[in-house]
């Protein structure tokens, strides 16, 4: 039987990685993460797994990162028992992250629990709970760097610094095939750019079969990525922001992305750079992660100036709910770091509630905003939004730092595959919204492989790796979401977007037969009875 291989997630779309290798003798999973972005995207998380669980043998994960990682409890529950194979560091961060995911399940259920019974809805239950992901704990299996093993019948593995996060990896795979030669495939994971503050370089052997790679920056070109350049960057919006007197909000992920901007921002208060303000990291899970990466210091790049960063004393942690509601009383310039990254859930939220209808307010996104979430739409310059069911206009400043990105660019990402060549088979390009991929595909198709060695592969296709090269097994009707659904803003954010713009049209009438005059038109286009008062 041909060596066959799945993509059931970070397929034309940047989050929930997942990838299945069957050899025939032993299905493998790599990566098992969860969606974010548009509601029917994220409405995956709750369905079934598109693969019998119990017949898996063994997963291994690239990173802690969520989108790689925060199905692995549900994964547990729907009947897996067998290892998790991770680096140290990354089995360390889970420890923090896979509970703290299952908090905020429990926590989002609850609230939208309560608004659903106003609304006299059926209840729904969380994707898993806190305790369910303690349980998945007891199956992590640490793994050292650049060292084989033997993960299930007929395949091993080894994973190599993928320099985007602490701990990660891309995974080497062997997969052994009776009566020819070893099969060898390379899984990217998320690579980190050059001169990341705190992760060396990404390094892996050469010389594969089949390469996956992410592709989040295919198409794009960083002007000058290098340590001067994003602290002068940083130094240009904490200067801008600090003039305007109210709160700079970072919506940042929990783990390496706070860590970073408190470095960067505590070093250049140290030298008198930026306006010295008091910082708020609201966040639980970036203090736990904190802890993590002190451990670690000596092996990370500018690890003493992380750890002098958070001796601060103008850093402060926020551990319970009651510190962070404190914050909204707080008044003056000051920065806020609090988690999502993308805004899609945590305390940002509520911190983006206080303070999106103020003008002197700043939210300076600080990393990938996925389409469909609600830091994409802030960046896409909406004029109001909708939070836990509330809309709220935008009258803050809402801007963009990028090289605080904990991933390659479009020519660090090819010059990473220049040094994997040569590639036999094919290169698989995961990870990426299209247009991603598209400039991904165009810098490599033709000078690396043959284009149609170069393949964007749809959410939960299948393709057989022949010693032809790879072949399309026909789609069945496991594809839980259409391809055109993949990636792209839906129906839930349309709705949203109407009715903010029906409640700004019947704001904005001179007087009240105004008001009138714009529900009948909306009353008389829905087919209703535009006589109605």
């Amino acid at each position: 039987m041909p060596v066959r291989l799945s993509f059931h997630g970070a397929a034309r779309t940047v989050t929930g990685s997942s990838y299945l290798i069957d050899s025939g003798r032993s299905r493998v999973l790599i990566d098992c993460g969860m969606f974010q972005g548009s509601k029917t995207l994220k409405e995956l998380n709750y369905g079934a797994f598109p693969y019998d669980v119990k017949r898996l043998d063994a997963v291994l994960v690239t990173h802690a990162h969520i989108d790689h990682t925060g199905l692995l409890p549900k994964l547990r529950v729907a009947g897996y028992r067998g290892l998790i194979h991770a680096t140290e560091a990354s089995t360390e961060l889970m420890a923090c992250m896979l509970p703290d995911s299952g908090h905020i399940q429990e926590t989002e259920v609850e609230n939208l629990n309560r608004r659903n019974a106003r609304r006299d809805k059926p209840p729904v239950s969380p994707i898993y709970t806190a305790e369910d992901a303690e349980k998945t704990l007891t199956q992590l299996s640490p793994v050292d760097y650049a060292t084989w093993v033997n993960v299930a019948t007929g395949i091993r593995a080894r994973w190599w610094n993928a320099g985007h996060l602490l701990g990660s990896a891309s995974i080497e795979v062997e997969v052994e095939r009776p009566g020819a030669k070893t099969l060898r495939l390379l899984f990217s994971g998320d690579l980190g750019p050059d001169h990341k503050l705190l992760q060396p370089d990404p390094v892996a052997p050469q010389g594969y079969d089949y390469v996956i790679c992410e592709s989040t920056y295919g198409g794009t070109d960083r002007a000058d990525p290098s340590p001067d350049a994003r602290r002068a960057i940083l130094i240009e919006e904490f200067t801008a922001a600090a003039k305007g007197k109210g709160a700079l909000l970072i919506p940042s992920f929990a783990v390496e992305r706070t860590q970073e901007l408190v470095t960067d921002i505590v070093g250049l208060m140290d030298e008198g750079k930026i306006p010295p303000c008091e910082i708020f990291v609201d966040s639980p899970l970036a203090s736990k992660a904190t802890d993590v990466f002190q451990r670690y210091a000596k092996d990370l790049e500018n690890g003493a100036a992380l750890t002098h960063a958070f001796a601060s004393s103008r850093l402060h942690e926020c551990e319970t709910v009651d510190d962070s509601k404190a914050l909204a009383r707080i008044r003056g310039f000051h920065v806020i770091i609090a988690a999502s990254g993308m805004c899609d859930a945590g305390r940002i939220r509520h911190h983006l509630k206080n303070w999106l209808a103020r003008r002197e307010a700043t939210v300076l996104m600080a990393g990938y905003q996925a389409q469909g979430t609600l830091g994409r739409i802030l960046l896409d310059g909406a004029t109001a939004v909708k939070i836990h069911g509330e809309d709220f206009p935008v009258k803050a400043r809402i801007r963009s730092i990028d090289l605080y990105s904990g991933h390659a660019d479009g020519p660090e990402l090819h010059a990473w595959l220049s040094e994997r060549l040569p590639i036999a088979q094919g290169l698989f390009l995961v990870h990426g919204e299209e247009e991603a991929m598209e400039g991904l595909r165009a810098r490599v198709a033709g000078s690396m492989l043959p284009a149609d060695r170069v393949i964007m592969p749809a959410m939960d296709e299948t393709y057989e790796l022949t010693p032809a090269g790879p072949q399309r097994m026909m789609a069945g009707p496991e594809r839980r979401i259409a391809p055109e659904e993949v990636g792209k803003l839906d129906w839930h954010n349309d709705l949203s977007r109407l009715l903010l713009d029906i409640n700004e049209a019947v704001e904005n009438a001179a007087d009240e037969r105004g008001k009138r005059v714009v529900i009948r038109r909306l009353r008389r286009a829905l087919g209703g009875d535009a006589g109605q008062p």
